[in-house]
């Protein structure tokens, strides 16, 4: 077996060094994620760069930052962005290409351009609110309705922002004295994990019967806030079935959170003082009511008192009338009978008269018999028209006390009542009066109105108490 051509790693090396220089002479940007970061105690930075497809790395590089030039890229790169240099974040890199006999390809990195990074947030914001309108997710939470006294509220936010602290005390510390149920759901407010830790915080929160659910963060950088643009978040807001209020970052800042929400607001204290003049709309509505109902009330109550004192004025003067034309029968059936008993005695007198002359005259020789006679019959007579007078007076007045014992103001000076139904009318049996019902009681020296709190009949209440 002949001898092969071969060269030793250590040439084999130093070849592909001088091929990687002719090959990258310069320095050149590229597009990576940062997979790795790891700065040195020696001042240097080691990262590791990558590029995925479809959920899988295609490529991966080592990188390094020299320990002079870190502080600077550093603090420019987070001035720009106000983001931290991290891993997870799309960077363009400029970069030198290097080759190590003991270490392979290295890219030593000696800028980085933040305009890129924001500019790559932008581009995928905007595809996102692209995608959003295409699947009308950005009008689903404007239909939905805030209920008018919105109580029950669910607050997304970290326990210790200090936002949170804020709107807690201007809602609950109102002068008003409004009560509300607050219920803190907890989650990332910022960073990758923020997106699906928010929407597990909103799936918990939209089945238990909350009137709004309010997402709340406060200021802080484009890429801190960043995670309010993810588009999964913002379907999940959008189909929430209960109205999402936000209040994230700054005046300046709309998120494509904020535009799918169904309402979007920018501080604490802007987002407590939506639900407290919710409360305070519904006072005052509640107020003008209640003014209007009194009004009416009085109204009424006025013209049903005119009304009563009419219907009393009308009463008493019928009774004054009946009375009166009572008083007259009885006086003109009294003169009626005096005078027929008048010319019935004179009739008798008269008649006695003739038939005694016609005796006088046809028994002269008996005159002192019939005399005597006479006498008698004519004290019979007499007797018998006295008792008849008498028997008529007796009965004049029988009649009178049975006309005055009917008299309505006789009857109420015993302690009855008459008692009238709220159609005005006398009642005379408790099946037309109800529960609540008002009754007007007149007494033999005025009147009342009153309101029925129980009733009893005896035919189905017998076994009860009754007042009366």
């Amino acid at each position: 077996m002949g001898m092969r051509d071969y060269m030793d790693l250590l040439e084999f090396q130093l070849r592909i060094r001088e091929g990687v220089a002719e090959a990258f002479p310069g320095r050149y940007w590229v597009k990576a994620e940062i997979a790795s970061w790891s700065p040195r105690s020696n001042g240097h930075c080691y990262l590791s760069l990558t590029q995925s497809r479809a959920g899988k790395p295609v490529a991966e590089a080592r990188a390094m930052i020299w320990k002079w030039n870190y502080p600077v890229i550093k603090g420019f790169f987070e001035e720009k962005t106000g983001q931290a240099l991290q891993a997870g974040i799309t960077v363009l890199v400029r970069v030198q290409v290097s080759f190590s006999e003991l270490y392979g390809i290295s890219l030593f990195i000696d800028d980085i351009d933040p305009a890129f990074t924001l500019g790559e947030k932008a581009m995928e914001r905007k595809r996102s609110i692209e995608r959003l309108t295409a699947g009308g997710y950005l009008e689903m939470q404007k239909e939905l309705a805030l209920p008018d006294i919105p109580c029950r509220l669910a607050v997304i936010t970290s326990r210790t922002a200090a936002g949170y602290g804020d709107f807690r005390n201007h809602l609950l510390d109102n002068p008003e004295g409004y009560a509300f149920r607050l219920d803190l759901m907890e989650a990332l407010m910022q960073g990758e994990q923020a997106p699906a830790s928010i929407m597990s915080a909103l799936l918990d929160a939209a089945d238990k019967g909350y009137d709004a659910i309010l997402i709340l963060r406060g200021g802080g950088s484009e890429l801190d806030l960043a995670c309010f643009d993810d588009y999964e978040l913002a379907v999940a807001i959008a189909t929430c079935p209960v109205p999402v209020v936000t209040a994230i970052g700054h005046d300046r800042d709309v998120h494509i959170a904020d535009m799918v929400a169904h309402t979007s607001v920018k501080t604490p204290t802007a987002l407590a003082d939506l639900f407290l003049d919710a409360l305070r709309a519904q006072d005052a509505l509640l107020d003008r009511l209640r003014k209007r109902i009194e009004s009416a009330a009085i109204r009424l109550v006025n013209r049903e008192e005119l009304r009563l004192k009419g219907l009393d004025a009308h009463v008493g003067r019928s009774v004054q009338r009946r009375l009166g034309e009572m008083e007259r029968q009885v006086q003109a059936a009294c003169a009626r009978i005096r005078l027929a008993l008048a010319r019935k005695t004179a009739a008798q007198e008269n008649a006695l008269q003739r038939a005694a002359g016609r005796i006088v005259r046809g028994l002269s020789g008996k005159y002192a018999q019939v005399a005597a006679q006479k006498d008698a019959v004519l004290r019979r007579l007499q007797f018998a028209a006295s008792a008849r007078v008498s028997q008529e007076i007796s009965a004049v007045a029988l009649k009178e006390a049975r006309i005055k014992a009917t008299d309505p103001r006789n009857i109420l000076s015993l302690g009855y009542v008459l008692v009238t139904g709220k159609d005005r009318q006398v009642l005379k049996t408790v099946e037309k009066v109800s529960v609540g019902d008002r009754i007007g009681v007149r007494f033999s020296d005025g009147s009342l109105q009153a309101r029925v709190d129980e009733v009893y009949s005896e035919k189905i209440d017998n076994n009860k108490t009754h007042i009366a």
